[in-house]
Parts: structure tokens; sequence; C-alpha cells
């Protein structure tokens, strides 16, 4: 056997214990049916799960936010926080994991979890290659959805995307193959069940939110196989919605489309792989403000989990800004919590503030240095907010 028959020959190994793991992870999903009734729990464990860099600092005055809104419901019992730490760089690396397991097993005890923004190590950091702690939780605890409003309404900008968040070039990412020094290969997965119920839940949402059409974008005329497969069982499940536009659209024009003043007012909800995903949404956030405004939702059946769509901004912790954090994205991730539930009272009076206190009235301003107000000082602000507008 030549050198060369040899590296394949590993190659192929690999690739068949990663296709049986897929083909389980497949079978998994289909078993999985039914959605929490949180209104049949006795109680509602949220999750308040820090992270690292700037995440604890905003994610503790979310959760002071949080605990303002529903302290009627903590105080009978029905809502509780659970505190959860160790998802810090520093500990992921002692226990070269993602996310070390007494954390996960803590996450698990959770119903609905708030995030704080995790580092994931690159090139030339002094940590471990460990995968990111975001892909790892929704691998594990199956947050197949990610869901990310953006709305700029003096731009006519009302959007909501649908991401699927376990496959795509994310589900295998760390299992890619270095053939030889010439040669290297990753993955991108798609599976019936994936395909179907991302493309659900983004009809759902699209007929219970009146929003009249979904796009679905994918690259399927270069990437036929697993794009392809995407695109066609959007548009299949798309025909169960009769009074529902579809339209379908290359990511690469969508892009473009979106900085289109005339086209962009057209697009209502999107449904999108993982990558394309990623990338749109950070382009979209930043005609509400850029990401630093944008708070995401990560669906399962069993588990939801809410963030922040920016990093952990260590710079800011290491030059001691840390406190003037600008925790709007976790807020408006809280937002989506509180809606998804059951508080949609509570959830729009948050929305509510936080549009008035950003964009209409901007009493105070989170600069990121003391040029603005602290992170807590802006929490106060929304909650005094809250409290006028309720009177």
């Amino acid at each position: 056997m030549t050198d060369e028959e040899r590296v394949i020959d590993e190659a192929v190994e690999k690739f068949r214990e990663l296709m049986k793991s897929q083909l389980a992870r497949a079978k998994k999903i289909k078993e999985d049916k039914e959605f929490t009734d949180y209104d049949a729990l006795d109680t509602i464990v949220i999750g308040i799960c820090g992270g690292d860099g700037i995440g604890p600092v905003i994610t503790k005055e979310s959760e002071r936010v949080l605990a303002f809104l529903l302290k009627d419901e903590v105080a009978r019992g029905k809502v509780t926080f659970k505190e959860i730490d160790g998802l810090t760089i520093e500990n992921r690396a002692a226990c070269n994991k993602a996310i070390p397991d007494d954390v996960l097993e803590e996450l698990k005890k959770c119903h609905v979890i708030l995030k704080g923004p995790t580092t994931t190590p690159r090139a030339g950091d002094p940590w471990p290659n460990v995968e990111s702690a975001n892909v790892a939780m929704r691998k594990e605890l199956d947050l197949f959805a990610n869901m990310r409003p953006v709305k700029v309404p003096e731009e006519g900008i009302d959007w909501t995307f649908f991401r699927e968040n376990t496959e795509g070039g994310y589900a295998v990412g760390s299992h890619g193959v270095n053939i030889t020094d010439d040669l290297a290969v990753d993955f991108t997965v798609a599976t019936q069940e994936g395909c179907e119920r991302i493309a659900r839940l983004a009809y759902d949402y699209a007929k219970r939110n009146n929003k009249g059409k979904v796009s679905i974008i994918t690259k399927a005329n270069i990437i036929k196989t697993t794009d392809g497969k995407f695109l066609k069982t959007a548009q299949k499940i798309g025909e169960e919605y009769p009074d529902i536009v579809t339209d379908d659209w290359y990511v690469d024009i969508t892009t473009a489309k979106l900085i289109d003043p005339m086209r962009r007012k057209d697009f209502k909800v999107f449904v999108l792989p993982n990558l394309y995903g990623d990338i749109i949404t950070d382009e979209a956030a930043e005609f509400q403000g850029g990401v630093g405004t944008a708070g995401s939702a990560n669906i399962g059946k069993k588990y939801a989990m809410f963030e922040a769509i920016h990093g952990s901004a260590p710079r800011m912790i290491k030059e001691g800004r840390g406190q003037y954090a600008d925790p709007c994205s976790m807020l408006r991730a809280s937002v989506m919590l509180l809606s998804h539930i059951g508080y949609q009272k509570e959830a729009d009076a948050l929305e509510k503030a936080l549009d008035k206190c950003m964009f209409e009235e901007k009493k105070l301003t989170i600069t990121g240095r003391d040029t603005g107000c602290t992170c807590s000082e802006f929490g106060d602000y929304v909650m005094e907010t809250i409290t006028e507008m309720t009177k």
C-alpha cells in the first residue's frame, strides 16, 4: 500500500465513524416530538450563565431586570433563577472541553437559559483548540433553531431570521480531516428532520404573527446536495401554508438586497442553513445599531437558550471598562425569553421600554467608556421607564 492509499484509508475510516454518529443523531431528533409546556410546570427554572469577558456583567444586569418584571412570579414560586458558573475560557481550557461536564449537568436542570458571551479560541491564542461553547450547547441541548429579530421602523425593516442551528457547516466543524499537507476536507450536513423542523418553525411563526412571507436562503445552485435538500424541504413545508408567500434567494444576492432601500422592505421572515444565517444576521444587526443591540433565541423542544450575538469583549475587561458594557443585546434576548415561557405582557413592556431608552428618549447613552453611563445605570433607566409606562 502506498502512503497516499494509506492516508486515504485513514480518512475514509474517520468519515465512516462520523457518518455513524450523524445517522444516530438523525434518528434521535426524529424521536423527540413534543415541546415543553411551560404552563404545566410547577416551577420554571431560568439558568443564568454569565460566560466570560463582559458576559457576567451584562447577564447579571439582565437577570436584575427579569427579576423586576417577574417579582410576583418569583414570590409565588412559579419562577426561580439558577446561577451557573464555569463557562469561562479558563475553566473550559483547564477541562479541555467546550462545556465542562459539571456545568452541562447544571444547565440540564434548567428549562431556559440566559447565557452571556463566551470566548472561542483562535489560532495563536494561549488556549487549547476547544470547540465553541455555543456550538456545543446547541448540540447537547438540541437547540435547533436560532431566532434573531431585527427591527428599524423608520427604515421599514421588520425581519425575523430562523437560522438552523445544529447542522450545515457547523455540525461537524471540528471533525474535518487533513488528508495530506496538500489537502484538507471539511463536511456539511443536512438531515430531513433537521430541515423540516426549522422550516416548520419559521412558517408557524409567520402564520401566528401575520408576517405573510417567508424567504428561503441557500446556495443550492452550487451546494446542490445539502443546500438542495434544505431548499426543497422548506418549499414543501411552505405548501402547507397557502396564505404565506414563499420565495427563495441565493445567499450572495441576499446580502446585496438587504442594503437595497426599496427591496429590503419586502423581506419578512427568513429561514437559512447554519453558516448563512450566522453571516446574514450579523449584517442585518448593523441596521439597528450593530451586534451589540441584538439578542437571539436558541430554541429546542425541551430546552431554550437566549443570548447576545456579539463576543465576550475581553479587551474591555482588561482595560477596566467592564462596568460600561452595553446590556441591550442581553435585554433584547430577555424579551424573547419572557415571550417563550409565556409572559408576553412582560415581554412587550420590556421591548417598548428598550425602544424608548435606545432610540426615542435616550436620556442615557452607553458608549463602552466613562463618557457614557454604566451597565447598571442603564438597567435602572429601563426599569424606571417600565414603571412609568405601566402607571
